[in-house]
């Protein structure tokens, strides 16, 4: 496939509500389907809300609930990604975000990282996830991270290494920081995955909630950028609905051609000196005595 058509659900989820949640996917999926795309993707949590604290336990889906049943079932269609509470047979709870393609989950990513300060208290109701995989769909290999994790650099490096096309992030960003017509907080989300795109030559997908739980305002302003770092589409502030663009993986192909930086990709340098770092305890390493003493 040369091109994606990707529909963005910029949705409003109601808080600790899963049948209401549920109906506003198959609704957004049904137009999506109407308008040729081959994947919607909705944001951070979009089947329960985010702000759940202990409600968190009620809402909880396995990946065998009905809820969930509904939606692949409509993956015949089109492809599917959404975010859920996941509860595993060990009764862990995680938030997470599947990719649903021809009535199957093809990949659950967990999320890794876990914000527990300021507004958010993830850590002290979820689990962490421990992997960051790429995967195949039919349409192209992708990864998925969620929010927090993209705040984290050696995420997208993982899932560029390991052969991504596209990136998608989905997230419940709160508006901070308000100025003239825009947003800080979202200035910050648009300069970090405008240069994943660029520097790792892939497309990013990113998704963010929309509407008011318990004082917080989820600002919206998903956008998309190409693998150049250009942005072809961005959605505007607070506004609920369905946003599309088309993905030209022809451009992705030109774009690594032209600045070939995965070509030169030292992964073995990288995985050596990780290891070495990991080894070395922090404050009792020698590099740090030796910075103390003036020495090299």
């Amino acid at each position: 496939m040369e091109n994606l058509r990707c529909a963005i659900a910029q949705i409003r989820p109601v808080l600790g509500n899963v049948d209401k949640n549920l109906d506003k996917h198959i609704k957004y999926i049904q137009d999506a389907i109407d308008k040729q795309a081959n994947v919607i993707v909705f944001p951070e949590l979009s089947l329960t809300g985010y702000n759940l604290q202990d409600l968190a336990y009620d809402v909880a889906l396995t990946l065998e609930s009905q809820p969930i049943a509904k939606l692949l079932n409509l993956s015949h269609s089109i492809d599917i990604i959404f975010s859920f509470v996941e509860e595993d047979e060990r009764h862990s709870f995680y938030i997470s975000s599947a990719y649903a393609s021809k009535g199957k989950i093809l990949h659950v990513h967990r999320k890794v990282y876990l914000p527990t300060y300021g507004l958010f208290d993830e850590a002290r109701y979820f689990d962490s996830g421990d992997r960051v995989q790429a995967f195949c769909t039919d349409i192209a290999r992708v990864g998925m991270i969620i929010c927090e994790d993209a705040w984290h650099p050696s995420t997208a490096y993982i899932l560029s290494t390991d052969g991504s096309h596209i990136l998608y992030v989905v997230a419940a960003s709160p508006a901070r920081g308000a100025e003239n017509g825009d947003i800080q907080s979202d200035r910050w989300w648009q300069s970090t995955i405008q240069s994943y795109a660029q520097l790792h030559g892939l497309y990013v997908v990113y998704v963010n909630r929309v509407g008011f739980e318990d004082g917080l305002a989820f600002s919206g302003g998903s956008s998309v950028y190409d693998s150049e770092g250009q942005q072809i589409l961005k959605a505007p502030y607070l506004e609920e609905g369905l946003y599309l663009t088309d993905i030209d993986f022809r451009k992705l192909r030109r774009s690594r051609i032209s600045n070939p930086l995965k070509r030169n990709e030292k992964v073995d340098l990288t995985i050596r000196e990780l290891q070495r770092i990991s080894k070395e305890s922090f404050s009792n390493s020698s590099s740090n005595k030796d910075c103390e003493k003036g020495g090299k």
